[in-house]
């Protein structure tokens, strides 16, 4: 598996922005509930279980920051992290098959929608893949829907030492074929692992850079 170019501008700048002191900020069940917006967003979005809080407490180093769960589906609300004025991330509630009432399932589903069309200052939607299994109809909807709404979105394979190397890299070239032609969709994929660190280097420039094209 790759990792980060060391020859990256933005590598230095990506670490000593997740190490500074994230907190907690805010959960916002519906879109009324939004906290105000500030400095620039960055959104993770994908099925559930496939490692969101994981990710977010391993590109923190921080073991507590998003609660972990073994139950698909505990994320109901979208969870506001930040560090400082410049950065959000933001824990969106997994799709899929979450064990929950049709509704209630119905009403995350539109709060989504609402906000990935209407906040301005989200910079970018890293989409979570398990690369276990790689892309799904469920996650392609996904896809489309940042499509329509031209929100930029890069897609995040996780759980990479749960794979063999050379399945990896398959899944890998794959996962980029699927993504060429989408219009809003960054062309080239992140590997990560939460547990062995690998590729959250490269994850954190490539935010860091993002911040400075929109300095």
């Amino acid at each position: 598996m790759t990792d980060a170019d060391p020859e990256d501008p933005f590598l230095e700048a990506g670490r000593l922005l997740f190490a500074g002191p994230w907190d907690f900020l805010t959960a916002a069940p519906t879109i009324e509930t939004l906290p105000p917006m500030r400095g620039i967003e960055i959104a993770l979005a994908g099925r559930s279980n496939v490692g969101k809080s994981s990710l977010v407490n391993a590109l923190t180093g921080r073991k507590a920051l998003a609660r972990t769960s073994v139950t698909p589906g505990r994320t109901q609300e979208l969870i506001f992290f930040g560090v400082g004025p410049q950065l959000t991330l933001v824990d969106m509630p997994g799709y899929g098959f979450a064990k929950a009432p049709k509704e209630k399932v119905e009403a995350w589903t539109r709060t989504i929608r609402d906000y990935l069309r209407g906040r301005v200052n989200l910079a970018r939607v890293f989409v979570l893949i398990d690369s276990r299994h790689g892309l799904k109809p469920v996650d392609t909807d996904i896809l489309d829907l940042l499509d329509k709404a031209a929100v930029s979105y890069a897609v995040v394979l996780t759980k990479a030492d749960q794979v063999k190397p050379t399945d990896f890299a398959a899944r890998v070239e794959e996962t980029e074929a699927k993504i060429r032609r989408r219009p809003a969709a960054y062309p080239h994929v992140f590997p990560t692992s939460s547990e062995t660190g690998a590729g959250l280097p490269a994850l954190r420039a490539a935010v860091a850079r993002l911040i400075a094209e929109r300095a």
